[in-house]
């Protein structure tokens, strides 16, 4: 059927009409688009023959189309049919007439694009390649067919170059040549020709192409227009092949450098392309082009400000503030040159520079002093895309000080962010200057560089609010002003209020509200509630325009969603704040509130601003609205959003602290009612917040008997059941506590029953089976806040029950000895327990138990009782420890809870017992069981930050100690004593640390692993203090993540052996240092010498140390893209080798779940890889991608990964 009516087509497609022929042609176009369309062999012949005839058609619309036929065509018809189209395309193409060449060459490109396999690919490139090569190298052909072959083989090789291997050097011979032509278009072409060659060359020929354009650029007598095409040749290897024209730079650089220094006055684009490929080398080739960075720092500087056709008259007078500055500008940016081109070399400087920032983390400090100056001065640019290129390069010079100086706090004399500060009154100078400029553009681009500032250094400008205040007002105010510029300007005014002290505006208010409240007719008016929040000035004048401004967006329905939400929640701040003074006003506005509450997309704001408005100190008068929030809020507990039910539960919290009396027990009893449904282990951050509301409630002194009987029916249950639950902590748990602490003072509940109910919890259920060894603890909490709660009388009884069970038979009931056991040490540790007789001996009788439960439950308990009681019982745990050889691991858990339990400050230790106890700890340091060992190590640590003065010294004298093993508890007592709070221990470690640190170079490994996890630990909580060590640490560490033959050893288990690699640990720990450092020293950790060999080394190692490689990598790719790029090739086996890894087939199901992780853990590192820009130059990695989507496997667990 479809043949008939193609046939038909066929006939009208040769008709004389044109339109026949045009319509024919459309219905070719739809015929060969549908899905089931199939042609015989004959037709096939015909079909072709007819579509490259119609390309020849005289009426341009008939043609065009037949062009569109080819896509579709060429997937339906034979080999054959293909090859005899190109042919014939290629034939017009060199010989036929001039009107018909450009839609051959379309219609060729098409075919290139369109071609269905790679096995028609390779035979239509075997018959067009030497075709296109004679087009171009024949003597006499037209400029226009070079031009018209070049860019057809342009798209050729940059689809298929590597299926063209052996054509390679062919074409690279007839391609050099044309960059020498006179032509210019040809010579572009060429460019662009070679450069998608190059990425499919092999080393050996890419090399050969970088030596002969070397050659021509040292040959002095070339023409400068060749010599431009030569440089631009450079940079575009450089941009294609990526890291692998690394070799070449030594031969390049010098020439590029040269070339821009000795250029003639005029030729400005020799020099603009010898910067651009500068700086594609920079961000593509870190690792080779390191030793010329000084000198293109040099260049780029002195290129900033090339400008031989203009002087600057006004350079003196750059500190002169005066507003006669502005005249000279104008008549300075009258000045206008079609001819002058140095321009572009400043821009190809300021983006050179900028690639020099990005690469080069390490070099902050000196483009500070170098660069900084530099660029601020040149603000003052007179071409804007020069100017906006500039503000560019400064703000990644911004960025690039964040990013290494995240989370450091103090900054010394050389820290990039101290610098920076030192240059802040110059930025503003000359920011200034260019927020006086008409143009927006530079106006938007000088905002966008104060913002970065801000962001990077949040209260630098509070000197200068003043100074900033007209540019802020113009941009606001200007009728010129667009609404991009004058976002720019509200949205860097946020920043600045919310990071600088409000005192800071107030001489500034007058000026800066007035705008802003005329701006509320456009977007943000978040600003206004922010400048007025504080009240160090008299602010009556401002309230009633900013309520008018924000009542009438408010009324307003039909509006942007984020303008509705930001009028309610900037009402809730005006009402909280300004409440007193809009009296009049209340009745008007909260029931719009309310009313904003009843609607589904502004609810959660409005639920959110009733927080705010109940929280107010001013204690407004709610009660026209108040029955009706609480009716709202209480049939919200049950909506399926969560964040409304968690605003919801916090403003009804507050609303009943503070209003409680005008709500009445009826309410409260369907609010207990609505909540109890919340409180479960499947959220516990919902769970805790229902309790808090819960004991807001049966506090209120207010609520009836009736709602403690609904606490106890509706509440209780549940709250038994949630603390049975192992994942219950933090919030949640002592919301609980109180909970219970609540309960007993609330009427009609009993504490005995509670107590029993508490207890029997721990009783294993038939159904639930055991409790969790966290339940118990949580358990155990309870009944203790719930013991203190209830008076002495109360608790003193309980502590007697439970001894009374600890010393009946201990074989019989372990569960219930537990418990007893936690419960008592839970007691002690809130209550002295020293009037209980003997308490101490019949808990240590439980150190002789079975279970290994109920004996470390013991010394917990024997922990915390000594907590209560020190003079007592301190010394009595010391005692045993000397005595008892067998005890001493428990004994030692035991000192560890008094030790953890003191605060740093107030600690109860005496002097004789810090003496006593460091005493007894270095005597246990060499004990041969490592448990023992970890515990002293702690003990030491926590003991150091109480007593730095004794500690430190003496932990320093022990790293020199002959045994192993005392020196690994040192260093690991070291890794105790570095919190992230500051403590006073830091000043005496800082000068002490390299001693513990330089352990890194033991020859035990068990100190080594000490070290390294102490550094590691140092990087996370203090990098400050380590800082001045890396240096001479770095390269210690990286030798740790090697394998080292000498600690592997073979274990001979009879019928097999066994290989045990000691080392394993050890290169794990190093690796994860080493992801530490990259979060918190990025400055001073070199990737490039980094990645290769060590990383790569870690990536084909065991499965525990490439799960932090993974992570590394995939750091790296985020943070120093171009030193990865740069070894991109190289990382691709191991990773290859990782994905396709199957585990043997009898293998056990935690090594394939293990093997499954290790594949994500992979593809997430290659994730990374695809996202760095510039990629695409490594073939290996294409690949690897390739590989990656056609397999069924891989494919889908990328793509899910890709959506985490």
């Amino acid at each position: 059927m479809a043949n008939l009516t193609l046939t038909g087509i066929l006939e009208k497609m040769t008709g004389k009409d044109k339109d026949y022929r045009y319509m024919a042609t459309s219905d070719l176009l739809n015929e060969l688009n549908k899905e089931g369309f199939k042609l015989d062999v004959d037709l096939e012949a015909k079909l072709s023959n007819i579509v490259i005839q119609q390309l020849d058609d005289a009426a341009g619309d008939v043609s065009g189309l037949a062009v569109k036929c080819l896509a579709p065509l060429v997937k339906k018809i034979h080999e054959q049919q293909v090859l005899e189209m190109t042919n014939k395309l290629c034939d017009k193409l060199l010989n036929g007439k001039e009107q018909n060449r450009d839609i051959a060459s379309i219609a060729l490109k098409t075919i290139v694009a369109e071609v269905p396999s790679s096995a028609v690919a390779k035979s239509v490139l075997v018959s067009i390649s030497p075709k296109l090569i004679r087009g171009i190298t024949l003597q006499g052909m037209g400029t226009e067919i070079k031009c018209e072959c070049l860019d057809i083989l342009c798209d050729v090789l940059h689809k298929y170059g590597n299926l063209m291997a052996s054509d390679h050097e062919v074409l690279l011979g007839s391609l050099l040549p044309q960059l020498n032509t006179n032509q210019a278009s040809v010579r572009k072409k060429a460019v662009s020709c070679i450069a998608s060659l190059a990425s499919s060359l092999s080393d050996d020929l890419l090399a050969k192409a970088t030596v002969e354009v070397v050659q021509l650029l040292k040959n002095k007598s070339t023409k400068s227009e060749i010599t431009r095409t030569n440089i631009q040749m450079i940079g575009a290897l450089s941009r294609a092949v990526g890291y692998r024209f690394g070799p070449h730079l030594g031969d390049t650089v010098p020439i590029l450098i040269n070339y821009c220094n000795n250029a003639s006055e005029n030729d400005e684009e020799l020099r603009e392309y010898s910067l651009q490929a500068l700086e594609s080398f920079l961000l593509r080739c870190p690792r080779d082009i390191s030793s010329y960075c000084d000198q293109i720092l040099h260049l780029t500087l002195e290129f900033l400000s090339h400008d031989p056709n203009f002087t600057d008259n006004m350079e003196e007078d750059t500190d002169d503030e005066s507003y006669a500055e502005e005249e000279d500008d104008e008549s300075a940016n009258e000045y206008t040159d079609d001819e002058d081109v140095s321009w572009k070399v400043r821009r190809a400087a300021a983006k050179c520079l900028a690639a020099l920032i990005v690469s080069r983390p390490e070099m902050l400090s000196r483009l500070y002093n170098e660069a900084c100056p530099k660029l601020i001065d040149r603000f003052k640019e007179r071409e804007e895309n020069v100017k906006m290129d500039v503000f560019n390069t400064f703000i990644e010079l911004l960025r690039q000080t964040g990013n290494v100086t995240k989370g450091q706090t103090d900054f010394d004399e050389s820290s990039p962010r101290y610098l920076l500060k030192q240059e802040v009154p110059k930025i503003v100078r000359s920011v200034n200057k260019q927020l006086r400029e008409k143009s927006i553009k530079t106006k938007v681009g000088a905002f966008s560089v104060l913002k970065e500032l801000v962001v990077v250094l949040p209260d630098c400008l509070a000197d200068h609010i003043g100074s900033l205040t007209p540019g802020i007002e113009k941009a606001l105010c200007d009728k010129s002003s667009t609404s991009n510029l004058k976002i720019e300007a509200l949205v860097f005014t946020r920043l600045v209020l919310a990071s600088h002290a409000p005192s800071v505006f107030h001489p500034y208010i007058k000026a800066i509200s007035a705008p802003i409240i005329s701006a509320v007719g456009e977007r943000y008016y978040k600003v206004t509630a922010e400048a007025l929040r504080d009240y160090g000035f008299d602010f009556k004048p401002f309230v009633h325009p900013i309520y008018t401004a924000i009542m009438s967006r408010l009324t307003n329905q039909d509006q942007d969603q984020e303008v509705k939400e930001c009028a309610i929640s900037c009402m809730g701040l005006v009402v909280s704040t300004f409440g007193d003074h809009l009296g009049g006003e209340l009745p008007t506005c909260l029931p719009v509130l309310v009313d904003r509450m009843g609607n589904e997309i502004t609810r959660l704001t409005a639920v959110k601003a009733f927080a705010v408005i109940a929280a107010s100190p001013l204690h407004l008068d709610l009660s026209c609205v108040l029955e009706h929030v609480i009716s709202e809020l209480t049939a919200f507990l049950r909506k399926a959003n969560r964040a409304l039910r968690q605003a919801t539960l916090g403003t009804l919290n507050t609303l009943i602290v503070g209003y409680g009396d005008k709500i009445g027990s009826a309410a409260y009893e369907v609010i207990v009612v609505e909540l109890s449904t919340l409180i479960s282990d499947s959220d516990l951050h919902m769970a805790a917040l229902a309790l808090e509301l819960c004991c807001t409630l049966m506090a209120d002194s207010r609520s009836g008997p009736n709602v403690g009987l609904t606490v106890r029916n509706k509440v209780l249950p549940q709250a038994l059941t949630l603390i049975r639950s192992s994942l219950l902590q933090g919030q949640a748990l002592l919301a609980l506590q109180n909970f219970f602490g609540a309960l007993v003072y609330s009427a009609n509940t009993s504490f005995d029953v509670l107590l029993d109910s508490l207890l029997s919890t721990a009783k294993p259920s038939s159904q639930a089976g055991g409790v969790a060894k966290q339940a118990l603890f949580s358990i155990a909490q309870c009944v203790a806040v719930l013991c203190l709660a209830a008076g002495d009388q109360k608790c003193s009884s309980t502590v007697n029950m439970l001894t009374d069970i600890l010393k009946a038979d201990s074989s019989t009931n372990s569960a219930k000895q537990h418990l007893s056991l936690l419960c008592l040490g839970e007691i002690g540790r809130r209550k002295d327990l020293s009037s209980h007789d003997h308490i101490e001996n019949i808990v240590i009788e439980s150190f002789q138990s079975p279970f290994e439960e109920i004996k470390s439950a013991a010394s917990y308990a024997l922990g915390n009782i000594a907590v209560g009681n020190l003079p007592k019982y301190l010394p009595f745990i010391l005692d045993k420890i000397d005595n008892q050889q067998k005890k001493q691991y428990l004994l030692l858990h035991s000192l560890k809870e008094v030790i953890v339990r003191q605060s740093v400050d107030k600690a109860e230790f005496d002097d004789s017992s810090v003496e006593k106890i460091t005493n007894l700890l270095f005597n246990h340091c060499e004990s041969e069981e490592e448990g023992v060992r970890n515990v002293v190590a702690e003990c030491l640590g926590k003991i150091a930050l109480i007593e730095p003065g004794k500690l430190v010294p003496a932990l320093k004298e022990r790293t020199s100690n002959p045994a192993a093993f005392t020196r690994a508890t040192v260093v690991i007592a070291v890794k105790y004593s570095i919190v992230e709070r500051q403590e006073k221990i830091d000043e005496i470690l800082y000068p002490e640390i390299s001693s513990f640190l330089m352990l890194i170079k033991d020859n035990d490994r068990h100190v080594r692993r000490a070290a390294v996890l102490a550094l590691s630990t140092a990087a996370h909580n203090k990098p400050n203090l380590i800082k001045g060590l890396l240096p001479e640490l770095l390269p210690l560490l990286y030798d740790q993540t090697v394998i080292k033959k000498e600690l592997i050893r073979t274990v001979d288990l009879g019928p097999f052996k066994h290989t045990v690699d000691d080392g394993l640990e050890l290169r794990k720990a190093a690796f994860e240092c080493v992801d530490t450092l990259l979060d918190s020293c990025l400055d001073q950790v070199n990737p490039s010498s980094f990645i290769v060999p060590y990383l790569l080394s870690g990536l084909d190692d065991h499965y525990d140390v490439k799960m932090p490689c993974h992570l590394i990598l995939s750091k790296l790719a985020d943070k120093c893209p171009s030193a990865v790029l740069a070894v991109l090739d190289s990382l691709v086996d191991p990773l290859q080798k990782t994905i396709n890894f199957r585990p043997k087939q009898d293998a056990v199901k935690q090594e394939v779940d293990r093997n499954e992780d290790m594949i994500r853990s992979a593809l997430r590192a290659i994730a990374s890889l695809n996202r760095i820009s510039g990629g695409d130059c490594s073939h290996k990695f294409k690949n690897l991608m390739n590989e990656i989507a056609k397999s069924a496997r891989l494919s889908e667990k990328y793509s899910s990964i890709r959506n985490e």
